[in-house]
């Protein structure tokens, strides 16, 4: 046992999935921030648990030949990246083992081949989307990210993972918040105006959409706030009004006023092109995004003969992806925006054989199945939750030839495969994708076969 304040020589023998160091002391598990596995420090132990204890570097006794000196000068209080002082290499063997170590642990999948994970070329400015939080600093209104572990708000002027743009888009907000004195939102009364600056930046097109997220419909001079941005950014499309005067953390409201341009923005995957709005989810990365989708169809092994089912399907990404080699797509999204988009999608697209339906998967799908329709093959990219068990009770009944599930969380993943494999479903092979370069988060895509014995 440790206690706090208390100074110990530590060798890191492994890493935790958020990428902390992990040590031992007498059989104590230790986290340390920053440290990589293999390295021996001198730690100062800040925090003790019932079952581990949290410390921090004093002094490197022992470096990795993977540490790096981290390229933001705020990476040590800024939450947003964890895995800086790694080399990018480093950044991809881990999360490779991340995926691994899920899969075999929770999955019980020991067998499953993991490939390396699909890295960048340049891991860097590849964030088509931002979010930042406003609030009142010491010296007035700030804007920028929260400091790890809080919600104190540190402002960073260039963020080495957004597109330059994003950064213009939220000074040039706080300027005009500083010039005419608009109050921004405090988080423990409620009060204020200005609560986030967001941007959406079609990096194949181009267009720019600014989102200003605020408790009221109406900003002060907004007209020479929109000027101003025209001015500054090329190829500004959209400016929206997001009305949040909801208490908590979500980010944006259900309401959106256009303050100039057009509702949308459009970018493109591929030779396909997509409607972009403020509350619609479209992948972040969109680098790696072509790489993630063409992964999944290749897994899919469509031959124009199938029908393909595709889960939480946004505005219909991977569902048209899909349909340039299936016979017919299904698409299915809780999300009533998302799903009007991903028809004006399918059109625009000239792809004439989708379907896609409004509800939570868990619901349409049985429905679906009710009424005799069925897929060869299911694509699956649910929430960080996963996939809901009576979604999963009805793909065992359904049978199809394979699931193709991408997922954004290891953990429940791994938890999926488990009841997938138990019933009748053999996970092939998983490919992990650095969609989040320098962050802690992976995503990969696993191909699951039926098993043999079920095949009709």
């Amino acid at each position: 046992m440790v206690s706090k304040n208390e100074i110990i020589e530590l060798e890191i023998t492994g890493m935790t999935h958020e990428g902390l160091g992990v040590g031992k002391k007498d059989g104590f598990a230790i986290f340390v921030q920053g440290a990589i596995d293999g390295e021996k420090v001198r730690a100062k132990i800040i925090k003790v648990l019932k079952n581990y204890a949290v410390a921090r570097i004093e002094e490197f006794l022992e470096k990795s030949s993977s540490r790096v000196e981290p390229f933001c000068p705020f990476y040590k209080r800024c939450g947003g990246c964890s895995l800086q002082h790694m080399t990018y290499e480093k950044t991809l063997a881990f999360k490779k083992q991340v995926v691994t170590d899920n899969l075999a642990r929770i999955g019980g999948l020991q067998d499953i081949k993991v490939h390396d994970t699909l890295g960048m070329k340049d891991p860097v400015n590849y964030r088509n989307k931002a979010q930042y939080p406003v609030g009142m600093g010491k010296e007035g209104p700030v804007s920028g990210f929260f400091a790890r572990r809080s919600h104190d708000i540190i402002e960073i002027k260039d963020c080495g993972i957004q597109h330059p743009f994003s950064d213009i888009a939220r000074d040039l907000v706080l300027e005009h918040i500083k010039k005419y004195n608009i109050p921004v939102y405090n988080e423990e009364t409620g009060e204020g105006l200005i609560r986030h600056v967001v941007s959406k930046i079609g990096f194949n097109t181009g267009e720019v959409m600014v989102v200003i997220v605020a408790t009221k419909p109406e900003i002060p001079q907004k007209q020479k706030l929109i000027d101003m941005l025209k001015t500054k950014i090329p190829n500004l499309k959209s400016v929206i009004l997001n009305i949040n005067n909801t208490r908590g953390n979500v980010i944006l409201g259900k309401e959106n006023i256009t303050l100039y341009g057009s509702d949308t923005i459009t970018d493109c995957l591929g030779s396909l092109f997509f409607e972009i709005s403020p509350l619609s989810f479209y992948q972040v990365n969109p680098v790696q995004t072509e790489i993630l989708y063409n992964k999944a169809i290749e897994y899919a092994g469509l031959t124009g003969e199938e029908s393909v089912f595709d889960l939480y399907c946004g505005i219909g990404t991977i569902s048209l992806f899909a349909a340039q080699k299936a016979k017919r797509v299904i698409g299915v999204e809780v999300v009533p925006e998302a799903i009007e988009a991903a028809k004006r999608n399918a059109v625009r697209n000239r792809l004439t054989n989708t379907e896609f339906y409004v509800g939570k998967a868990e619901e349409i799908v049985p429905q679906l199945y009710k009424e005799g329709k069925t897929a060869d093959v299911v694509i699956v990219d649910p929430p960080r939750k996963g996939c809901d068990e009576v979604l999963l009770k009805t793909l065992i009944d359904m049978a199809p030839k394979k699931i193709v599930y991408v997922s954004c969380n290891p953990s429940t993943l791994a938890r999926d495969l488990k009841y997938l494999t138990a019933n009748g479903f053999e996970a092939q092979e998983s490919q992990p994708v650095d969609m989040f370069p320098w962050t802690g988060h992976v995503e990969c895509i696993v191909l699951i076969k039926r098993a043999e014995s079920r095949m009709k």
